[in-house]
């Protein structure tokens, strides 16, 4: 796969020159956006990006039909080990040319929090303390058996917005900067075949990582952090190290990002939860029976030492599916991810693909939190002002949005007032 990667990098690096040689002395749209680089991500095929297209036996697609219960996708994909699955929707076959099969995706970081904050309101610390989640879920059937479908109106699912493996970097790079709530992008063949692989947004900054060393992409790549208006205008989310795990996975239920945990003291850095970090309460019963009275820092260790004796099955990562769910989580090892205002984007890039992160802490002197950059941060980066609003996605999932109270408007998801 690298050597096939360089290859796609070094026939994109010729035909961007040739660009930049023809843009030299006009003026480029966008502040970090020249033609140059446009040509070389529109010529890097999405078949090189690391998960795009794997063998059968990785079986990297979980079904779920529209109908399944949460009880039933949350048991799936932890059985599984997968992080996310496209949402099917059955249909006549004399209809097939015309409706979409695949209408969403539903990763399982959202729906296990969706899950355990509805468990929250109704369950008590006694009814759990010799339970596990599915266990407790079970025993509220108001929860478990509530359908996928309805979830559409909570936002929980993501839109379906395929690639075709021919299709370019720059195709998948204007998708996840135009749509804010896309974090997969599913690689298919054809319309309505099964999907092959999976570009995360991760495995984009691996491979630009990858194609290092090319001028255009590192006037912008050297450039500080604190050049950079997202480090300013992005706050970090922060929980105190003596709340408990249960106030940060309802904060992470809300946010969607990882959360920093801070000393309520000196109000420095200690460590991160992500929202991926809650299959632990899955994998350990404890720590879910007791998130109500463990605290955040507690948590943080437990979750290190869990990590960190996991490292023997983190090698067979490779021959995982990319949206695994331990794989990546024990990539991280538990440690919190940071950079610092005066590091490169870059050296950002570098963390966040060697931790399998979807964020990274910016510290400063003294270990407070000062700002956050993502990895949609960094693709924005990369991608041009003015995006393709042709770019939008299935019929059928807009129409069982609207069925379920929201639209689909200039590619946004927009909630009914009536």
């Amino acid at each position: 796969m690298e050597m096939a990667i360089g290859g796609a990098a070094a026939a994109a690096g010729k035909v961007g020159g040739a660009a930049a040689r023809k843009a030299e002395g006009a003026t480029a749209s966008g502040e970090y956006w020249s033609e140059a680089l446009k040509s070389f991500l529109d010529h890097i095929p999405v078949s090189s990006v690391s998960g795009a297209a794997q063998s059968s036996s990785t079986s990297p697609a979980l079904e779920l039909n529209l109908d399944g219960s949460v009880l039933d996708a949350i048991g799936s994909m932890y059985r599984g080990d997968v992080g996310g699955a496209v949402i099917v929707d059955e249909v006549h076959s004399t209809l097939g040319k015309f409706v979409d099969r695949d209408i969403g995706f539903v990763d399982f970081q959202s729906l296990a929090l969706w899950a355990l904050e509805e468990l929250d309101k109704v369950s008590t610390e006694r009814e759990e303390k010799s339970s596990d989640f599915l266990s407790s879920l079970k025993c509220h059937p108001q929860i478990a058996e509530t359908k996928i479908a309805w979830l559409a109106k909570l936002f929980l699912l993501e839109p379906f917005f395929p690639v075709r493996s021919h299709d370019t970097l720059f195709h998948a790079m204007l998708l996840f900067s135009k749509h804010q709530r896309l974090n997969v992008i599913p690689v298919v063949e054809s319309v309505n075949s099964s999907v092959d692989g999976f570009v995360t947004q991760n495995a984009v900054i691996e491979l630009l990582l990858q194609s290092s060393g090319l001028e255009w992409l590192d006037k912008i790549a050297d450039k500080q952090l604190s050049e950079f208006r997202f480090v300013n205008a992005s706050k970090p989310v922060l929980v105190y190290s003596d709340q408990t795990a249960a106030d940060a996975f309802r904060v992470l239920s809300k946010e969607k990002t990882g959360v920093a945990v801070i000393d309520r003291n000196t109000q420095c850095l200690t460590g991160m939860i992500q929202c991926s970090d809650v299959y632990l309460l899955l994998d350990d019963n404890s720590l879910f029976s007791n998130r109500r009275t463990l605290s955040c820092e507690e948590f943080v260790k437990l979750k290190n030492k869990n990590d960190n004796g996991s490292a023997e099955h983190s090698s067979a990562s490779d021959s995982q599916s990319i949206l695994s769910l331990r794989s990546r989580a024990q990539q991280r090892a538990g440690l919190s991810v940071t950079n610092r205002k005066s590091d490169t984007l870059k050296q950002a890039m570098e963390n966040l693909a060697a931790s399998g992160s979807s964020c990274s802490f910016i510290v400063g002197e003294h270990g407070l939190v000062e700002g956050v950059v993502t990895t949609r941060d960094i693709i924005s980066v990369f991608s041009p002002p003015c995006m393709d609003s042709r770019i939008d996605g299935g019929t059928f999932f807009s129409a069982a949005l609207e069925q379920a109270g929201c639209r689909v408007e200039n590619g946004q998801m927009i909630r009914n007032s009536n």
